[in-house]
């Protein structure tokens, strides 16, 4: 072979590479997306890994559990918390009024918290105390993604702002490592971030009290009902998914129909235990990070 056709092969094999890469950006971009109008993008549990969220046997549908953000304090994990050390005690009501600017530009994604020297608690109206130190913190990995670089800049130019305003001195994390750090939790996220559902067919499912209080969703269809797990929103998720399993088993033995997959195949044990293998790596992989399935912080990392 000439020196000339090698580097052309050469040339076209780049050329190749070139075009799965950006291939593979485009569908995560695109699945990003998906993700902000829908908050979820399915596909089936015993497909190997794709690019973007994993999200294996799962059908799109609203988060079992509220967000409970109220009961949240900044953490470092997942907000980019700026520390105010406020010269002279200033009232709860007037930091809140101070505070307003920022939660009308970043909403719930944002929180504020104090201290009196007593213990540190979110600042909520009507709160009376008087504050010697401040934590203000901006989410900054969520199912949207990490939050851009020029949102962390202007949340921080309006934090130092506020700080002025209140004479507190600030401290704040090197913007370019928390981006870092929160583009590496939501790598880890995007793959933990799945919903399971089996679908029990071939019957008439009716609703009734006996399915109140389940750790599963359950949704009626045409030929018979879907049961769904968020596996990030739930507490042991593997216990959950093990009643799911039972559940859908003895609907399918009582009214003689199947447990199958969102394409129509039927699960067997080997299925669904490869199912719940599946969710005890997720369940480790985030309780490895300090984040238990279920827990305040988990719920606002998968909203």
């Amino acid at each position: 072979m000439s020196t000339l056709q090698l580097g052309l092969l050469l040339i076209g094999a780049a050329v190749i590479v070139g075009v799965v890469v950006y291939n593979r950006l485009q569908e995560r971009a695109a699945r990003r997306e998906a993700e902000r109008s829908f908050r979820s993008a399915h596909s089936d549990v015993l497909l190997q890994p794709a690019p973007g969220r994993q999200e294996p046997t799962l059908e799109s549908a609203p988060a079992p559990h509220p967000v409970l953000q109220d009961d949240a304090m900044p953490d470092s994990r997942v907000d980019y918390v700026i520390n105010l050390d406020i010269a002279a005690r200033v009232a709860g009501s007037q930091l809140l009024a101070e505070w307003g600017a920022l939660e009308h530009r970043f909403a719930r994604r944002v929180m504020l918290a104090g201290t009196d020297g007593e213990g540190w608690r979110r600042i909520a109206a009507g709160d009376g105390r008087t504050f010697t130190a401040l934590q203000a913190a901006l989410q900054m990995v969520s199912r949207d993604g990490v939050a851009p670089e020029a949102e962390l800049l202007e949340f921080r130019a309006l934090v130092e702002n506020l700080g002025t305003r209140i004479g507190a001195t600030l401290a704040a994390p090197e913007m370019r490592q928390a981006l870092e750090a929160a583009r590496e939790l939501d790598g880890i996220c995007a793959d933990a971030d799945i919903q399971v559902a089996l679908h029990v067919t071939g019957f008439t499912f009716a609703e009734g009290s006996d399915w109140d209080q389940q750790p599963f969703r359950i949704t009626p269809r045409e030929d018979g009902v879907t049961l769904a797990l968020d596996v990030g929103h739930t507490l042991d998720p593997g216990r959950a998914y093990e009643a799911m399993a039972r559940a859908a088993a003895q609907l399918a033995s009582t009214h003689s129909g199947k447990v199958v997959d969102d394409n129509g195949n039927v699960l067997d044990e080997r299925g669904l235990a490869s199912i719940a293998a599946q969710i005890e790596t997720v369940r480790h992989a985030l309780t490895e990070r300090g984040i238990e399935p279920g827990s305040p912080l988990a719920l606002r990392l998968f909203s």
